[in-house]
């Protein structure tokens, strides 16, 4: 029956050693361990223990906190999240269109500019504004679903993303006549559902290298400022055409830099590349 036991036999050439281990602080434990011909047990202190299961948590909550708001982390999947470092290219996107307004101002730059770029489309703007929709499409640029109603995927089950992305596409191909290939998550939020409902569309999920928050507004120098000191070669950059939670929302600012935007790229030794080629 002593064998069982916690406490070896002195007598049966059992010695008992501390094992080094270290807690998720950083501080050193010793695991006492039974070691002998008939020694089989492991014993700590419950402190020990507990520290051991809160770093194993800790570790796993930070593993799918990155992979819930980090645009580009593989947690959840493949995600694009910038184009090659080799060149000094760039990758302009657009989300949350189509917008009455900043759409057409967009569509009209990059036509001059001869920019090629990709635009996440909101299923229930498309239904609002089909001909924006269309106009993008037409001028041979990259049409993504961003969502029917742009909510954060994160906290929804799979029946509801599903339904999210499946809406969107059916809004969007409606609208421009053919199927969207590539897919972003609005707030870059995911779970693994995301993952499937995307891969049951055959979409590339698609995120981003930097944004500017062009989105709240800090005037146009300050959208293009920002956008010049942060390009780096194979960005995917992220601006805003549209609101995602108001249809006719302020994008005026975007519009109004982006010429801007292209011209210091351009002076700076950058050529734009199409999202296409991501794709590809």
């Amino acid at each position: 029956m002593g064998r069982h036991n916690h406490r070896p036999d002195r007598g049966s050439g059992a010695t008992r050693r501390d094992e080094p281990g270290r807690t998720r602080e950083g501080r050193t434990v010793r695991l006492a361990t039974d070691r002998g011909p008939d020694a089989r047990h492991l014993s700590a202190d419950p402190r020990v223990i507990a520290a051991a299961v809160a770093g194993i948590g800790a570790a796993a909550a930070g593993t799918l906190a990155l992979g819930a708001y980090a645009p580009n982390s593989r947690v959840f999947g493949d995600v694009i999240g910038r184009g090659p470092r080799s060149s000094r290219t760039l990758y302009l996107t657009f989300d949350d269109g189509p917008n009455p307004t900043a759409t057409a101002s967009v569509l009209e730059t990059l036509a001059r500019e001869r920019v090629a770029a990709g635009f996440f489309l909101v299923g229930e703007h498309v239904r609002r504004y089909p001909e924006l929709a269309r106009q993008v499409a037409a001028a041979a640029h990259e049409v993504g679903n961003h969502t029917q109603h742009h909510v954060k995927l994160h906290l929804l089950g799979p029946r509801r993303i599903r339904r999210e992305l499946e809406d969107a596409h059916g809004a969007i191909s409606a609208a421009v006549g053919r199927s969207p290939r590539a897919f972003r998550a609005p707030h870059g939020y995911r779970n693994p559902f995301v993952t499937a409902a995307a891969r049951r569309l055959g979409y590339r999920v698609v995120g981003w290298t930097f944004g500017v928050w062009d989105s709240d507004r800090p005037g146009a120098e300050e959208i293009r400022r920002r956008v010049r000191v942060k390009a780096s070669p194979g960005a995917i950059v992220l601006l805003h055409d549209g609101d995602g939670y108001d249809p006719a929302g302020d994008r005026s600012q975007t519009a109004a830099a982006l010429p801007g935007v292209i011209r210091d790229a351009r002076d700076a030794g950058y050529s734009f590349r199409p999202l296409a080629e991501l794709l590809a």
